[in-house]
């Protein structure tokens, strides 16, 4: 396995990414942007805007650039820190889409066919029925190998995509010597936030493109939004507190919310909200949640205020990538049997 560290020990290589597709929402932020930040300590980071994956699906050009933009700093307002890792944009790094090639002619097309995304997917968008959904998890697997990370953060929908990944990893190096780091997944436990659901389909995960804008908690919500939002939020069956993810999955999951905002447990929940209904639970839940997003959100105005400093960062996180990812990329073309450039 490959090292990149100058007289240090090396540290286990991170990789992620969320896809610029909408806006970002409070699911992103408890079940992967929190985790990214406490991660720095000991991992070696590079965070990613998937802007490739996310063109599968048709989307506005202008949208897309502003959702870029803000996404990348709601990024750094939440504590990433991009002088000591790595934050970059997909698409400004094109090793990823020519290591995806090579990795497709080794990708076996039933295997491929088989993903569970791929024929949701393909349901959902009939008219847009592209090759690109097809071949994502191979984009994903170039993204993951290019840096020889040693963990992916995924949710549950990604684990099958992530051994796409290692199954591909171990193709080549069997095919060609030695080469990729076979990557693990992280999967955060439900209880820390890392499946957050929505405001009013509790049994569904939260998603930024939910048609109902009141299922969705986005980072940037003003105030009085997010505190209507939680106030319409549908519970359950009588008005007790009490966390049960399967027979009460509408307060369990604002209990979840409410933890991870204040650290306060179920237990004292409970005990706290005891013979006081969802009136009062609800109304502490939503002042919670926009003490705790309210330094996010300034922070992430101040950034958005300065474009240059924010391209800048861009630039740079661009180059730090690619030098990388060029050197892997060197290594599988030279094995692959390509001439030097």
């Amino acid at each position: 396995m490959a090292t990149e560290t100058t007289g240090e020990a090396r540290r286990p290589v991170i990789l992620s990414g969320i896809q610029p597709s909408g806006r970002l929402m409070f699911g992103n932020y408890l079940g992967a942007m929190r985790n990214w930040v406490r991660m720095q300590e000991d991992h070696d980071c590079f965070y990613m805007l998937v802007d490739l994956h996310a063109i599968t699906v048709w989307q506005k050009p202008a949208d897309l650039r502003r959702n870029t933009l803000e996404s990348l700093a709601l990024y750094l307002a939440a504590g990433i820190d991009p002088e000591r890792h790595t934050v970059f944009i997909q698409s400004h790094v094109p090793e990823h889409s020519e290591l995806a090639w090579i990795l497709n002619c080794i990708a076996p097309l039933g295997q491929l066919q088989r993903m569970t995304q791929f024929k949701d997917k393909s349901l959902k968008h009939e008219k847009n029925l592209n090759a690109g959904l097809l071949n994502y998890p191979v984009l994903m697997a170039a993204d993951i190998l290019l840096y020889n990370a040693d963990k992916v953060p995924v949710g549950e929908d990604q684990k099958q995509h992530l051994e796409l990944a290692r199954d591909l990893a171990g193709r080549f190096n069997h095919l060609y010597s030695e080469t990729f780091t076979l990557p693990e997944p992280w999967i955060p436990p439900r209880s820390e936030g890392a499946r957050v659901m929505s405001l009013q389909e509790p049994t569904a995960k939260m998603s930024k493109s939910d048609t109902d804008p009141n299922g969705v908690l986005f980072l940037l919500d003003p105030p009085a939004e997010i505190k209507a939002k939680i106030r319409r939020a549908v519970t359950d069956s009588g008005d007790s507190i009490g966390y049960d993810p399967e027979g009460r999955p509408g307060v369990s999951n604002l209990m979840t919310l409410f933890k991870a905002v204040t650290g306060e447990d179920f237990a004292s929940l409970e005990a706290r909200f005891a013979g006081k209904g969802y009136g009062a639970f609800k109304e502490e839940l939503g002042e919670a949640l926009v003490a705790y997003l309210s330094p996010i959100q300034q922070r992430t105005r101040e950034l958005l205020g300065d474009k240059a400093q924010l391209e800048a960062l861009l630039k740079q996180g661009a180059e730090k990538a690619r030098w990388r990812a060029r050197r892997m990329l060197d290594k599988v073309q030279r094995k692959v049997g390509f001439l030097p450039r």
